[in-house]
């Protein structure tokens, strides 16, 4: 069977720095793959690039039969390629409720957001008891379980996650662990770069290891959890 996502020597800069060097990985549908590595490692700056946010890029990037280089980030979108960035982009003075709106905004499903919002809200209590309330007031965590409750509204066949459970408190660390599982058990397919190694391979299928821009290790989340030498080579702090 075919990845739902396959990457091919990719290659990704920041201004002159060549961050991401040659990487090839794949993601298959109904996986969660984690991306490992230190700070540094590449790994945000490969989500950016799978979502088309960067100006420069080389490489081969497949998505559910489609060529993505070259292709903008809306374009990625309505392929049903999803992505949750770090910091989240909660827009300020809306309500959980309008932040919710604006997963559909630019989406073919766009009349079905009050059908959406109560199907998210089923799956994400914390916020459906919150809908009204304004976005910037709700915790961190919480804000972070709205940025991909926005993300999950088209009803993404792929989700991009970079670093959720940052900053934090653990109980909504567990909430939001267990979730990532009900994603996975209905349908969503997940891409995670996450700094929490144990909590990730807890979760996940298979994992890529990071190091300099390089994959440097590659195995299944079982493998890559017994294998403590590997973890504290490439992703101890």
């Amino acid at each position: 069977m075919m990845p739902l996502l396959q990457v091919t020597g990719l290659d990704a800069w920041y201004d002159r720095s060549h961050v991401v060097q040659g990487i090839s990985f794949e993601v298959h549908a109904g996986e969660i793959v984690t991306l490992m590595g230190r700070n540094g490692a590449g790994k945000t700056t490969t989500l950016r690039t799978l979502m088309g946010l960067l100006a420069r890029s080389a490489g081969q990037i497949t998505f559910a039969g489609h060529q993505l280089q070259g292709k903008p980030a809306h374009l990625r979108y309505h392929l049903e390629l999803a992505y949750v960035p770090e910091d989240r982009r909660i827009v300020a003075g809306l309500t959980v409720r309008q932040n919710l709106q604006l997963g559909l905004i630019a989406s073919a499903r766009r009349g079905e957001t009050d059908a959406m919002i109560e199907e998210i809200a089923a799956t994400f209590p914390r916020l459906k008891e919150r809908l009204e309330q304004e976005a910037t007031s709700l915790s961190g965590g919480e804000q972070q379980m709205l940025a991909i409750a926005r993300a999950m509204m088209a009803r993404p066949r792929m989700i991009l996650l970079d670093e959720p459970s940052e900053g934090i408190m653990p109980v909504l660390v567990d909430e939001m662990f267990e979730l990532f599982g009900r994603m996975k058990q209905q349908g969503t397919t997940i891409l995670l770069v996450e700094q929490n190694v144990e909590r990730a391979l807890s979760i996940s299928d298979r994992a890529y290891i990071l190091d300099q821009g390089h994959i440097v290790h590659t195995g299944t989340a079982a493998e890559l959890l017994a294998d403590t030498d590997i973890q504290n080579r490439y992703c101890a702090v």
